[in-house]
């Protein structure tokens, strides 16, 4: 529920989820948007930074290529010492040639083959030079390629942190622009879900999934080139893991993606519990609940546990599979390579390479598929988001917008009809004449619509006929900034932010002066028991406003909408935490104050608006009397009925 509406007045468009500190949390968990198009939309995010990931690209296509090329030249390395050795065994001042046209001679067809296809000197031994050439320029391009890896991580962090960072400003400003109605059908615990642990969640995802695929997919390109260049037979039976690779991915990922969404849907909903318990602590308390809400609190958390655990094994089945399938490679590749080099085809170091490559084009692929988890997280977190932001938004302020000519405060409801759903009309053809420095008070029974009637008057929510007129303007074609910043409103539920008394009270009117301040501090009272306080106008407010009462942070709200000035001051029980003694101070400051004003004051005391210009009586979202207290207990009507039962029956 908003700040703006209480239980009493509000009737919301549907019903709230929940059911306060001890309601259920039976919530059905959120069906998953399309994959694939949630996936297209969340990439379709880091669109600003195309030019950055083009530089991404060419650091991990640079640092790929070095990767690739270093088995290549250990093979060379292996050929150098392989050689070496077998030369060493060979009589010197043969040549190459006569070795093997002896050993062909002698039967030993094999062993000729296997020559065959080598580099010897006989006699010679292991060319050092070479190999430490080799073996230096190995090194070279495995230090560039873990300096480009690196310079391709700094940028790609730079790109995610920018993309997330503008995603934080889209959501901030989507929920600037939302109705007031979707606050009230939306717990508070959900939306901060979304805004916090799914955001973050897709910041996490694109950090390690963009690095990881980037790398995986150039690093399978360059290893397929490789392994075609040294063994086309070879690369035939390493490229069988390609679909297999693809197929077991798919299954797996269909799987645990309804989990992962799952997971995500029940994060929110337990955060919303806890958020609710906590807020309802002392009530939870006092009623002896604890067991009841620590019973919910369990099913919540044992439904988020079994979604949780349900997606990270399934998703978690992947990269066992995919090494399983890459050993499977391993084997014949190595039976196969043995046999090629037996038979003369292939060098033993081009084998060693070849079985180098079958690891980096089987590691890739299983990276791949572990990554598939990752990304199945933070796009059921993007859905999540994306929902938030595709919410229907309020109207949009007229344009171009009127402003009154001159600000008297003068209000004119002319047939005014509206209701939160269609089947339950709340209030319909309401007149009313607010005139400037008129105090108009609206008392009725609970439900009678009497918040809704000031919330249609700052436009929280709009209008379905009629209209409502500021000075002469309608105020649906002002803007919303200019109206409400014509208002002041004073909540029965007050809200206060961390900071000092002087800051919370200058929130409306950030650029009032010192003498400002302590004007409206001490009309309203405020003054009276800052100066108790250790720090004065300097102490420090939590955000609930816990270090001073009730009271004194009710009466902190009205000397906030007394500095603003506002030509039209809104009181919703705005004393009903002020004790009685102040609560006259306060009305007479408030008269003061509310000279060239108008005022409405919504009140279930009756003694607080006894003295006002005009008392209407509400009932079932209509206007059944109006007039003066004296007015109104002559007519003996609905007022006189709700007087009596406060008074009348005390005194007797």
């Amino acid at each position: 529920m908003s700040d703006t509406e209480t239980d009493d007045d509000k009737v919301p468009a549907r019903p709230p989820r929940g059911g306060g500190p001890f309601g259920g949390m039976n919530m059905p968990a959120e069906k998953a948007m399309d994959f694939g198009q949630s996936a297209k939309r969340l990439i379709g995010t880091l669109h600003p930074e195309r030019m950055w990931l083009t530089l991404v690209l060419v650091l991990a296509v640079i640092s790929v290529t070095f990767s690739v090329i270093g088995p290549r030249l250990l093979g060379e390395g292996t050929n150098l010492i392989f050689s070496g050795i077998v030369s060493k065994t060979l009589p010197a001042g043969a040549s190459q040639a006569e070795v093997i046209a002896s050993l062909r001679a002698s039967g030993d067809t094999a062993r000729a083959d296997m020559l065959s296809a080598m580099t010897l000197t006989p006699g010679l031994g292991i060319d050092f030079a070479a190999l430490s050439t080799v073996l230096f320029w190995v090194l070279a391009l495995y230090i560039l390629a873990s300096v480009f890896s690196w310079l391709q991580a700094l940028v790609l962090n730079a790109v995610v942190q920018r993309t997330v960072f503008r995603l934080r400003e889209e959501i901030e400003a989507k929920i600037n622009r939302l109705p007031l109605g979707y606050f009230d059908t939306v717990k508070r615990g959900e939306l901060l879900s979304r805004v916090t642990n799914d955001v973050d969640n897709i910041s996490q995802s694109l950090q390690q999934s963009l690095s990881q695929v980037v790398t995986s997919l150039l690093t399978v390109i360059g290893v397929i080139v490789m392994m075609l260049l040294l063994s086309p037979l070879l690369a035939v039976i390493a490229l069988v893991t390609v679909p297999l690779t693809l197929v077991t991915t798919v299954m797996i990922a269909r799987r645990s993606q309804r989990l992962f969404v799952a997971q995500w849907a029940h994060t929110g909903e337990l955060n919303g519990q806890i958020e609710e318990t906590f807020s309802g602590h002392a009530l939870v308390k006092v009623f002896g609940r604890q067991k009841e809400v620590e019973q919910r609190f369990a099913a919540k958390n044992t439904e988020l546990y079994e979604a949780s655990f349900g997606a990270q094994f399934v998703s978690g089945m992947i990269m066992p599979a995919m090494t399983f399938i890459g050993n499977l490679v391993y084997v014949a590749i190595a039976v196969v390579g043995g046999l090629q080099v037996a038979s003369g085809a292939m060098q033993l170091g081009d084998v060693q390479a070849f079985i180098q490559y079958s690891r980096q084009f089987t590691q890739p692929l299983a990276q791949l598929g572990s990554m598939a988890n990752l990304l199945q997280s933070g796009v059921a977190s993007a859905e999540r988001v994306f929902e938030l932001l595709d919410a229907d938004e309020q109207t949009p302020d007229a344009d171009p917008a009127e402003t009154p000519a001159e600000t008297h405060g003068r209000l004119v409801f002319e047939d005014v009809s509206f209701s939160y759903s269609a089947d339950k009309p709340l209030i319909e053809g309401l007149n009313l004449v607010a005139e400037p420095g008129q105090t108009v008070a609206i008392v009725g029974p609970t439900g009678a619509g009497k918040t809704t009637l000031v919330n249609l008057m700052m436009r929280f929510y709009e209008l379905d006929g009629g209209r409502i007129t500021l000075d002469g303007v309608d105020i649906a074609r002002m803007t919303r900034n200019d109206l409400r910043g014509r208002m002041g409103m004073v909540l029965q539920d007050t809200w206060l932010f961390g900071g000092t008394i002087r800051d919370n009270i200058a929130y409306g009117r950030p650029d009032a002066t010192e003498e400002q301040i302590l004007e409206a501090a001490t009309a309203t009272y405020v003054d009276r028991f800052v100066h108790s306080l250790p720090e004065g106008y300097d102490t420090v407010l939590d955000d609930e406003g816990g270090n001073v009462s009730a009271g004194e942070k009710q009466l902190l709200t009205i000397a906030r909408a007394f500095l603003a000035r506002p030509s039209v001051l809104i009181l919703d029980e705005a004393t009903s935490s002020v004790d009685t003694r102040t609560e006259v101070l306060v009305q007479h400051a408030m008269k003061a104050l509310r000279a060239d004003r108008t005022s409405f004051v919504i009140a279930h005391r009756l003694s607080t608006i006894r003295d006002a210009d005009l008392i209407l009586v509400m009932e079932a979202g209509k206007i059944v009397e109006q007039g003066s207290h004296e007015e109104l207990l002559v007519a003996d009507g609905a007022y006189r009925a709700l007087y009596d039962s406060q008074f009348a029956a005390a005194i007797e």
